[in-house]
């Protein structure tokens, strides 16, 4: 695999998604989860979505419950509380896996070509993002306290490119 491109998922309306309809656009990846103290950047990440969108970014949230049992919904209560609580209209996927051997493929590729905090490949946490180049290569990976406001001057880089 040579890029996120390759890649699809399901979307939380059980539809698969090749991930090559956003070529040519920066993406933010993120797992995420509806009950993480994490939870309030949904609405930072709607926000730079609805900054930039129209600019050519888009924000791609992956709920995942292998933190702290932080996201139990299946993927229509999933939907209806990020909509509710935080109006979030960037794309959802069906929950997955991002460690371990049940691991996404998308995530073992993210992981893979952006480590984390002294080299180490595994996500620690819900709310990871990983940025991505117009190219489909991952540009940055980016901690769960950092948030999405703080990732407004690399995505106006990559964008620049």
């Amino acid at each position: 695999m040579t890029s996120v491109y390759d890649f699809s998922a399901v979307s939380l309306s059980g539809h698969p998604v090749s991930l090559s309809e956003y070529q040519g656009k920066v993406i933010l990846i993120v797992n995420t989860a509806s009950f993480c103290g994490f939870t309030p950047q949904y609405q930072g990440l709607e926000k730079l979505y609805q900054q930039f969108k129209d600019l050519g970014v888009v924000v791609l949230g992956f709920p995942c419950n292998q933190f702290g049992m932080q996201e139990p919904g299946d993927s229509e209560k999933i939907g209806a509380f990020c909509e509710k609580n935080y109006g979030v209209t960037f794309p959802l996927f069906e929950k997955v896996n991002v460690n371990g051997d049940k691991a996404h493929p998308l995530f073992n590729y993210l992981k893979e070509h952006a480590h984390g905090v002294l080299g180490s490949e595994a996500i620690k946490w819900n709310f990871t993002k990983f940025l991505i180049k117009k190219d489909g290569t991952v540009f940055n990976r980016y901690a769960p306290l950092t948030k999405p406001e703080d990732l407004i001057g690399d995505v106006q880089k990559l964008l620049a490119e």
